[in-house]
């Protein structure tokens, strides 16, 4: 009997194994994701995840996948429905979807002392967006180190600054949470009342405190490795340059729109260091955190458009942000450029960018537009609200930012499973969905 077991046992693993080994490195990567939400979603359905009457599904689902696909979107506000343990549940899943699913299961392998095959190295080269497999496991490793230092360090200096505001242990824990939702481009705030940070709108040791984790986390894994390796400009890669640059940009020319637009609106009444503070901080956070200190409802419709662009755009690839990533915004900008010479490729650094990479960079944007396209027009069907408060919802699911005008918490359940679904395709990233549904294997699919 014992023997029959037995047998039974190796014919089921080799099944399932054979089942696995069937599946390519995307779609491992939407089952881990898909995992992560179904068991934070039970875990926030516990009695004791919330702090007044148990949470229904629909919000533990809603929640679970805002937190793992780190978007900070909402629809219970995240200091006063939760309890302690439900908030920690909530980090938990932050930490497990900004770092990665695959990438959190490497780490404890590690840890455990397992060895980490081929297979799973193309899965983890997948989640990180990373071209070779040779170097993953010492990149995972890198990336450990470089995360508990940042969320460490900023944990300690906002811990010590809200302790002015909360008293030690209730301070601590908010610069705990606050530092690894800001590193993790999650969004998600403990102040209560859906009002983010606009409290230390004039705080610049809270406002940067936020800002400068959400660039370090938004910047790619590779590109903070590779910084810390080199430290010099001329020896950092091509990628590493060109994120850099672009992120510079961004930032410096989002911070002079939304000053030009709203320093005599929503900044009004500001001190001029703290309306220089709100724009650079606004100019960050749209890619791909969803903090604010100025409430978003309240600036103007073409400010809102503009973030909505930000929020499209997103961070950096192999990073803890969403959005079609700065890479794909600056390789087709510098198609257009090339195109506009009459030059036939493009180029950066004196180096030509491959036409595959222009090639999957308008792939990246157009199915990203199209998922954009039919989310808001089932939100515009389902929930008779005006378009660009939907569109801005849309964006901020798709690109895992987490911004809202206030419309989440009030739509309907219909419009509710559109944004889990949007926020879903948004941080797993819409090109590795449609190689997920592709009939075919997909090059570097592991047979």
């Amino acid at each position: 009997m014992e023997a029959l077991r037995e047998t039974r046992g190796i014919v089921l693993r080799g099944r399932q194994r054979a089942v696995s080994l069937r599946l390519s490195p995307p779609q491992l990567l939407i089952l881990g994701f898909a995992a992560a939400i179904a068991a934070g979603t039970l875990l926030l359905l516990s009695p004791f995840a919330a702090a007044g009457r148990q949470a229904d599904f629909l919000t533990a689902l809603f929640t679970a996948t805002s937190a793992v696909c780190v978007t900070g979107l909402v629809v219970v506000d995240t200091g006063t429905f939760w309890s302690s343990w439900g908030q920690a549940i909530i980090l938990l899943l932050i930490q497990t979807g900004g770092l990665g699913v695959m990438t959190m299961g490497t780490l404890f392998a590690i840890l455990l002392g397992k060895r980490i095959g081929f297979r799973e190295r193309l899965v983890i080269r997948e989640s990180l967006n990373n071209v070779n497999v040779a170097g993953v496991v010492r990149l995972v490793r890198s990336i450990l180190l470089y995360t508990l230092a940042i969320e460490a360090a900023f944990a300690l200096i906002l811990g010590l600054r809200f302790v002015a505001y909360f008293g030690w242990e209730r301070g601590m824990w908010f610069g705990l949470f606050h530092a690894v939702s800001a590193f993790n481009n999650a969004g998600f705030d403990l102040m209560g009342g859906f009002r983010s940070l606009t409290r230390f709108v004039g705080d610049p040791v809270v406002t940067l405190g936020v800002a400068l984790p959400v660039i370090l986390g938004g910047l790619g894994f590779a590109v903070a490795v590779d910084l810390f390796t080199h430290r010099r400009w001329r020896k950092l890669s091509l990628h590493s340059k060109f994120v850099l640059v672009l992120t510079f940009l961004l930032i410096v020319f989002g911070m002079l729109i939304f000053l030009a637009l709203e320093r005599n609106h929503a900044l009004a009444g500001l001190t001029p260091g703290a309306k220089i503070g709100a724009a650079f901080f606004h100019a960050v956070t749209p890619r791909t955190a969803g903090f604010s200190t100025v409430e978003v409802a309240k600036m103007y419709a073409a400010t809102q458009f503009f973030i909505i662009v930000l929020m499209f755009i997103g961070a950096s690839p192999g990073s803890t942000g969403g959005g079609i990533k700065t890479t794909t915004f600056g390789a087709l900008g510098l198609a257009v450029l090339s195109l506009a010479r009459g030059k036939e490729d493009a180029e950066l650094f004196g180096r030509r960018i491959p036409k595959e990479q222009i090639y999957r960079a308008l792939g990246v944007f157009l199915t990203a537009l199209t998922v954009v396209t039919l989310a808001t027009t089932a939100l515009l069907v389902s929930e008779k609200r005006d378009f660009l408060a939907l569109l801005f919802e849309t964006v901020s699911a798709f690109g895992t930012v987490g911004l809202s005008t206030g419309v989440t918490p009030e739509l309907t359940p219909f419009g509710k499973v559109v944004l889990i679904l949007t926020m879903f395709i948004g941080r797993v990233g819409p090109l590795t969905v449609a190689f997920a549904l592709a009939l075919r294997p997909q090059r570097g699919a592991v047979r």
